[in-house]
């Protein structure tokens, strides 16, 4: 009995997985490459590049958003270069920008501290622990960075195409390249997913089981810890990209970035 009910509630779970769709609620355009989006208590922030992907310009910056898609201020913060990921912790956000992470007060929109980590080329995404730890991606050397108190090390390297990332308790999910990867806490690396048709960019929880997953030549994936790679997007034949996703969970909606489309698209995940 105790088989037959564990038989039925993983066919229930894959079941559930492959039948989730999105639908579309809104799109807020005029915004200059958008990369990432973060939803955070009732806003969205989206980091703007706004020029080239890895050009010194200070011409980025981050845009705010109402949760239903309205721009309340084109430029929250500005003078950045090409910010990418970014993640809040106790109303501190922490953003990659080329070769540093910019350290923001969220309530009073002021710049804190510009942390540089030498030697880095293409800072990416950016995960937070619970006990405030900062890990932070660079995709064209394949490493990890990890950032406690404000001063980064390096915490894993030769992870291929390094890009996403999310922290889940003790452990560290990496899109890298076109597998899902997890890293526990004493670094041992298990490959979760593989399969993905382009390198992987954003990572979001779904439910505990299951993650949303971009692809910024044009995909969206839910990968599921079982290894189950369901494609739920695939607009690479229109040519719009699929960034660094955001995802907000109470309301079950997903924000993609459109990057060279510049605008910002929200589904209902169902």
């Amino acid at each position: 009995m105790k088989k037959a009910l564990f038989f039925f509630l993983t066919l229930f779970t894959f079941q559930l997985q492959a039948q989730t769709k999105l639908t579309k609620l809104w799109e807020t355009k005029d915004l200059p490459t958008p990369e990432s989006v973060l939803p955070y208590g009732n806003w969205l922030y989206v980091s703007l590049i706004d020029g080239g992907a890895s050009e010194v310009d200070f011409k980025g910056g981050i845009a705010l958003l109402s949760q239903s898609g309205m721009v309340v201020n084109k430029e929250w913060i500005k003078g950045l270069s090409a910010p990418k990921g970014m993640g809040i912790y106790k109303d501190i956000m922490y953003v990659a920008d080329i070769n540093r992470v910019i350290k923001i007060d969220v309530k009073t929109a002021r710049i804190l501290a510009r942390i540089n980590i030498d030697g880095s080329v293409f800072l990416n995404d950016v995960a937070i622990d619970n006990k405030g730890n900062v890990f932070v991606s660079d995709t064209r050397l394949n490493n990890i960075y990890k950032i406690a108190d404000d001063k980064p090390e390096l915490y894993l390297e030769n992870v291929a195409s390094a890009n996403g990332l999310k922290v889940i308790k003790n452990d560290l999910f990496i899109l890298s390249g076109p597998q899902l990867l997890k890293v526990d806490a004493n670094k041992n690396i298990t490959t979760i997913a593989k399969g993905l048709e382009a390198g992987g960019d954003g990572l979001e929880p779904l439910d505990k089981n299951t993650f949303l997953a971009s692809c910024w030549a044009g995909l969206v994936y839910t990968i599921g810890l079982d290894g189950k790679v369901t494609k739920l997007i695939d607009c690479r034949g229109e040519k719009i990209n699929t960034a660094d996703i955001g995802y907000n969970p109470k309301l079950k909606v997903m924000y993609l970035p459109t990057f060279l489309k510049n605008s910002v698209v929200a589904y209902k995940v169902e």
